[in-house]
């Protein structure tokens, strides 16, 4: 089964459902479940890359031991699990010494919310996921890279208003004629979902990276801020799936609760 087929099957599954209301929260839903399953198959590579590599979710939270088994947790006992234990735990992470994945996972969490009211359908949901996306094969890498913009262009066409979704031949351009360099900084003050950082994030591997060094270069030369909870969450997730470790420079914030003066060379 195709990863938009895949998509497809869950929102229909989504809309059985009592507790979501239209495309907008559907995608909210779909998108907190794709981050944790998303982030569990960097975890696995990361295990193999790094031998002393410690998760910044506690075990019991770790999308392999409550939901990757499909006779896991079901019905009220799952509901119950995803409201009191997973969230909360997930958003009072700290970070471990410099490693700020911790704190990437509670931003992404401060603001979302689990509409589904059926702990059977989150079941169905959640095994879909399980079966249909593995996000360490490379070829489904890039087709779910093809599914999240999709994911996009419904957010958009969900009358969420005062967002755009600038369509990616346009962002692609846009980079293409700056031409960022390794070295140099890109900040998007607005960034939405993040299409402008990944498509540099492209241009600067395409052009600039060669050696593992320039890579780490890369990964610290991106930043963006977010007003809304749920762009911030998928800008958050559109970094990971570009391989950015650990996008904690995606702050959830309002650029425009600061006047201009006081935005200077070492603001942050």
């Amino acid at each position: 089964m195709s990863i938009s087929t895949t998509i497809k099957s869950i929102q229909d599954i989504m809309r059985k459902d009592v507790g979501v209301d239209g495309d907008a929260q559907r995608i909210g839903q779909l998108v907190w479940m794709l981050f944790l399953k998303i982030f569990d198959d960097r975890e696995q590579e990361w295990e193999l890359f790094y031998d002393d590599y410690k998760s910044p979710i506690p075990e019991k939270l770790r999308w392999r031991n409550w939901a990757a088994d499909p006779e896991g947790m079901t019905g009220d006992e799952l509901k119950d699990f995803i409201d009191n234990t997973l969230f909360p735990g997930l958003q009072n992470l700290e970070p471990a010494g410099d490693d700020y994945r911790g704190v990437v996972i509670r931003n992404v969490f401060e603001d979302a919310y689990n509409y589904m009211k059926s702990g059977q359908l989150m079941r169905q949901v959640i095994n879909k996921l399980q079966d249909g996306i593995n996000f360490n094969k490379s070829a489904e890498r890039h087709e779910l890279g093809d599914m999240y913009e999709q994911i996009l262009k419904d957010l958009q066409s969900a009358g969420n208003a005062g967002e755009f979704y600038t369509p990616r031949a346009v962002t692609e351009f846009m980079v293409n004629r700056v031409d960022p360099k390794l070295d140099e900084k890109v900040m998007d003050p607005a960034c939405g979902t993040g299409g402008f950082l990944t498509c540099t994030i492209e241009h600067k591997r395409k052009h600039y990276v060669s050696t593992p060094q320039d890579e780490q270069t890369l990964q610290k030369s991106i930043h963006g801020v977010e007003k809304k909870p749920l762009p911030h969450l998928l800008a958050t997730t559109n970094l990971i799936l570009h391989g950015i470790e650990v996008p904690d420079q995606i702050k959830h914030d309002n650029t425009l609760a600061r006047p201009l003066i006081s935005w200077g060379r070492k603001s942050g």
